[in-house]
């Protein structure tokens, strides 16, 4: 994507934003970040952001990002002079956490060279304020990062590797790469807002039962009848919602890897195309944009807390097992337990706190994922787009439905905490 400017007063700095923060997504999807690792990375970058926004005195419209969550505690004084453009330096800022986060974060370098460029050149900033942004940039970037690696992510590699458990109903790597679990000690990070994750444990799944009649069985053959009559509407809703970075194709002994968008790139970019919808000033955008990154954090922790405390097969492996050991799902199953649906936790949370922040009903067109090949989608609000991800899990054979609907709820009781301590 390339960022054009017009002139300062006229700059549309929601657009902005989107285009230039998607440099960061296209270093995720080349790293193949799993879907919490990526939500961790979006709400460190957003928040960068946010706080440069902070530290040159904006007033937001909603409460600090910063009440009630853990990072309340922490030192954000920031020392840097008072900027030219605190848009640019909170543009700058959000690209150097990229940089410092990612694996492939060198990538960024150019990107911050050319921003620094494009905005020298459209007068946003000049060569001589130049300095003052980059150190104020940097100086919140460092802070952010100190954050960063307090948060447990720098501990995961020292913990007790997974183990597939032997007996009937437990997860077993799927086809078509039997890729391992991952991340299965994720509940280990900080969350920002959840003070107990246990405050948002799902209700319990329905038993490994494979008599005719249980729930399991019901659940197992819905998915089964589903995926086997799907018309080409819920085809397209099943793709559209995919965003499993995962994806593997062979041709002939050879892997591939799909590119593909993570459930929370998707929600990122659902919420700067909000952002550029309602014309927002670049103070609520960093705004919204820090508010959602930071509740997928979150919203990631207790689904993956759930997935390995329920440590749940797959319809695919059941399927496979049981009855027909040819079937498989219209989508890939992803690599981790099923119960809860990780789109419906992430999806409903972001939507219950983009649904507060803009309001019920508030229809968009969602573009996110035409750079992965697949066409818009209108949506008439928030929640509903949420719902439609939700059941997309089914169509596409991933998911049992009481994990989609256990998983809304989750979603919307975690959202609506988040949202609520912003608004007493």
């Amino acid at each position: 994507m390339s960022t054009s400017f017009a002139k300062p007063q006229e700059t549309n700095w929601p657009k902005i934003y989107k285009e230039e923060f998607f440099h960061i997504t296209e270093v995720m999807v080349t790293d193949v970040a799993s879907p919490p690792v990526a939500a961790r990375i979006y709400a460190y970058t957003n928040l960068a952001a946010y706080l440069v926004i902070k530290s040159q005195g904006a007033e937001f419209q909603n409460k600090d990002l910063l009440e009630h969550s853990y990072l309340s505690s922490h030192d954000w004084e920031i020392r840097s002079e008072k900027v030219q453009s605190p848009e640019f330096a909170a543009v700058l800022a959000f690209l150097k956490v990229g940089k410092a986060i990612m694996p492939s974060g060198y990538l960024l370098e150019e990107k911050q060279s050319e921003w620094i460029q494009k905005a020298i050149k459209a007068k946003i900033i000049s060569k001589k304020t130049l300095q003052a942004h980059i150190d104020l940039a940097t100086e919140v970037a460092v802070k952010v990062m100190d954050v960063a690696k307090k948060d447990g992510y720098l501990q995961l590699s020292t913990l007790t590797r997974y183990t597939p458990q032997k007996g009937e109903g437990f997860w077993y790597p799927t086809p078509p790469a039997y890729i391992a679990a991952v991340e299965p000690e994720w509940k280990t990070i900080k969350p920002f807002y959840i003070q107990n994750l246990e405050d948002y444990k799902p209700a319990p799944m329905a038993p490994f039962d494979m008599k005719e009649g249980s729930s399991f069985h019901t659940q197992l053959m819905e998915v089964y009848n589903t995926t086997n009559e799907l018309n080409e509407e819920r085809k397209l809703i099943a793709n559209f919602w995919d965003c499993n970075p995962f994806k593997v194709e062979f041709s002939g002994h050879m892997a591939i890897g799909v590119k593909k968008i993570s459930p929370g790139g998707h929600w990122i970019g659902i919420t700067g195309i909000a952002a550029q919808k309602a014309n927002l000033s670049f103070t609520e955008t960093a705004y919204v944009h820090a508010l959602v990154g930071l509740t997928l954090h979150d919203a990631f922790i207790s689904c993956w807390k759930a997935k390995y405390d329920t440590d749940r097969i797959r319809p695919e492996t059941v399927i496979n097992q049981k009855f027909d050991q040819r079937w498989r799902p219209l989508l890939q199953t992803p690599p981790f337990p099923e119960y809860t649906s990780g789109h419906s936790v992430i999806s409903r949370a972001s939507a219950v706190v983009l649904t507060g922040y803009f309001g019920d009903n508030f229809d968009f067109i969602d573009s996110s994922e035409t750079y992965f090949g697949l066409p818009e989608r209108p949506f008439p609000s928030f929640l509903y787009a949420s719902e439609e991800a939700a059941i997309s899990r089914l169509y596409g054979g991933i998911h049992f439905r009481d994990a989609i609907e256990e998983g809304i709820k989750q979603g919307e009781k975690i959202g609506t905490m988040i949202w609520s301590n912003l608004n007493q």
